[in-house]
């Protein structure tokens, strides 16, 4: 029903706008008595075959639902209900910032694509800890996203990814350090070996200072190449970081059906969505073979439909993220992408 009824109208109007309007929608219905309760017994696949530790966290399923969709940490108890174990925050920044100027979300709907220039906006690290500090649904796990503001140069960068580490500290259960989003300017150049040492060898140090260590991973571009790759595995092995999220947006624009002159008109930003499937899963795959599988890989990017998520977790991650095929394909991904699982399980034992 989504496919054919819900989403051809939804897509009349603009994501960015959709975007808000489902947030708004979800919170208004939500209060309405017994039906969070009601949507998370439908959308909700339980078995203790889905449940799994990772990083010494424990998932009720290996499906979450990645960064951006709740920038400010306002919904995710809305989300939540549609299935996923874990919901990733932000990205969040020190200062609250509006982003780059609108339009910067569009669709590229004959390649079931999404490109966006957003630009981190949030309302800040201080805003998302006050709405962490609160009761949260039983099982679910948050991670948080955190990035740099834009107007801070990335010499130092280092202080930011600092600052909102230290801010949101108590109300998420593992990290992202975000240095690889094409949409801040010059944000990609904190991967070269010397800036993403000095990040993350400031993060590993503020961890572990804590009596409870939380897991820190590292979001990677699917735009580097082998030898970028490896450099970064290098540094990820030295600094003893604890995962990687594979992988953020694309900055190509290979292989697409829709025409050069449309893409053209959108301009810069990130591609996701099913452009960028083929490429996830490769980097997938290239880390969990040169880590020998002993590298914990969440993979993200790409991932439209139940076979594309089975192909990850074959691949070697252990657990996936969805963000633009849950716009395409409706608020069931989650579970059916975990029933699958659970029948492909249950095959493997016959």
């Amino acid at each position: 029903m989504y496919r054919y009824l819900i989403r051809p109208i939804l897509f009349l109007l603009s994501p960015e706008t959709i975007h808000h309007l489902l947030i708004t929608s979800l919170r208004l219905a939500f209060k309405i008595p017994g039906l969070l309760p009601l949507v998370k017994g439908f959308y909700h696949v339980k078995d203790k075959s889905l449940e799994l530790n990772f990083l010494g966290l424990h998932f009720t399923n290996p499906v979450g639902l990645a960064a951006g969709f709740d920038k400010n940490a306002s919904i995710y108890k809305e989300f939540h209900a549609f299935g996923f174990s874990f919901i990733e925050i932000g990205t969040v920044t020190p200062l609250g910032q509006p982003g780059n100027e609108k339009p910067r979300s569009f669709r590229i709907k004959k390649d079931k694509g999404l490109i966006n220039r957003m630009g981190f906006n949030n309302h800040g690290a201080e805003a998302a800890a006050a709405r962490l500090d609160c009761k949260r649904p039983k099982g679910l796990i948050l991670g948080g996203n955190i990035g740099k503001n834009t107007l801070t140069p990335n010499e130092r960068a280092v202080d930011d990814y600092e600052a909102v580490f230290k801010a949101i500290y108590d109300g998420v259960d593992y990290f992202v350090v975000n240095v690889s989003c094409p949409n801040i300017s010059d944000l990609r150049k904190l991967q070269d070996q010397d800036s993403l040492e000095q990040i993350l060898g400031r993060i590993m140090e503020l961890r572990d200072q804590k009596d409870h260590k939380k897991p820190v991973l590292l979001k990677i571009s699917p735009d580097l190449n082998e030898q970028q790759l490896d450099e970064t595995l290098e540094i990820v092995d030295r600094l003893k970081i604890d995962g990687i999220v594979a992988t953020n947006t694309t900055v190509s624009r290979a292989g697409l059906l829709t025409t050069d002159e449309e893409i053209n008109a959108i301009g810069n930003g990130g591609m996701s969505g099913a452009p960028i499937t083929a490429r996830s899963l490769e980097v997938v795959s290239y880390i969990h073979q040169k880590s020998e599988g002993k590298l914990p890989i969440i993979a993200v990017g790409g991932i439209m439909c139940v076979q594309d998520a089975l192909n990850m977790l074959d691949a070697g991650a252990t657990l996936i993220q969805i963000y633009t095929g849950f716009i395409y394909e409706g608020p069931g991904l989650a579970r059916r992408i975990n029933r699958a699982i659970l029948k492909r399980e249950a095959a493997k034992k016959a």
